[in-house]
């Protein structure tokens, strides 16, 4: 097969997409439930292609992985579990058929080669998610936390549902709620999270005597250099990471030759550590303390930036 082969396929895939995405828009949208099951469908054509009937479909009529492993296959394409638990319509099922049957299970895809298959399945996901996204960006970040779990937990849910939508502006502003809560007499500045550290001539996110705060989702040479700088100009650098990321910084440290000189925290332990000494020194309960900053979080939000969909409901 040429190129020019290779490609008309590639092209047609998207196309068939496309139209069934227009197909299943009905009332002006797109449900939840369908564009789940599209990601499901295409994920099942990167595990085989082609797929086949009876190994995807069940006698009933559903289609597998839309149901308990929902929430495996969306948050492996970096989408929030909040989005949706499980696919429980019909109309959605129905879809997902109507889908593999279009792209004719996948028959002439397999015949292009693996990479160029996996790239174009990966865009037709790319397109998938922009919907779920869009969705995402309507609702604020809703979280029911168990009063039961510690705080360490709480801070995580919240982290893992901002995952895929942020980019890091939850994380940054949850470490200044944070810090605005534990610092109340030091005026913290307040500075929108994608604005750099150059752009805005600033040290880091946050500073606090000679302790300078870098918060970030994910960690990149960039951000340990900055790190570096401080430590030439007699400040102690903070980098606060995911925990999922902890090792990663840690790495990047060592590359830099600073791992002894920088303080590596993860974000959840963090802000989870302050919580509880807060609470015990003001004879509080975890999570009044958990809600105060998220409190302080949605105001410091909301003064900085548009998006604030990004507000966080703990209850």
């Amino acid at each position: 097969m040429n190129s020019t082969e290779i490609e008309d396929i590639k092209h047609q895939s998207r196309d068939i997409l496309m139209r069934w995405i227009e197909s299943c828009t009905r009332h002006g949208k797109i449900a939840r439930n369908t564009v789940a099951m599209g990601i499901v469908v295409i994920d099942h054509l990167r595990r085989a292609c082609p797929a086949f009937h009876d190994e995807v479909i069940s006698p009933g009529g559903e289609i597998s992985g839309a149901r308990s492993g929902l929430g495996k296959t969306l948050e492996f394409y970096d989408i929030p579990g909040n989005y949706l638990k499980e696919i429980t319509t019909r109309q959605a099922h129905q879809d997902g058929q109507r889908l593999f049957a279009q792209l004719e299970w996948g028959a002439k895809l397999a015949e292009i080669p693996v990479e160029e298959r996996d790239e174009t399945l990966l865009e037709l996901l790319v397109i998938l998610k922009s919907f779920a996204y869009e969705w995402l960006k309507r609702q604020n970040l809703k979280l029911d936390v168990d009063r039961r779990q510690s705080p360490t937990t709480w801070v995580k849910i919240i982290i893992e549902n901002a995952k895929g939508r942020s980019g890091g502006i939850v994380e940054q502003h949850l470490v200044g709620a944070k810090l605005a809560r534990r610092f109340k007499d030091i005026s913290l500045p307040n500075h929108p999270a994608h604005a750099g550290d150059k752009q805005t001539e600033r040290t880091g996110d946050f500073v606090v005597s000679s302790l300078v705060y870098h918060v970030t989702s994910s960690p990149s040479r960039n951000v340990l250099e900055k790190c570096s700088q401080n430590i030439k100009s007699g400040l102690h650098p903070i980098l606060l990471v995911p925990r999922e990321q902890e090792n990663k910084a840690r790495i990047l440290a060592q590359y830099e030759s600073s791992e002894h000189e920088i303080t590596i925290v993860s974000i959840e332990d963090f802000i989870a550590l302050n919580i509880i000494e807060l609470a015990t020194e003001e004879n509080k309960d975890f999570f009044s303390i958990l809600k105060e900053i998220v409190d302080i979080y949605n105001l410091r939000l909301a003064e900085v930036e548009t998006d604030l969909s990004l507000q966080i409901d703990v209850r």
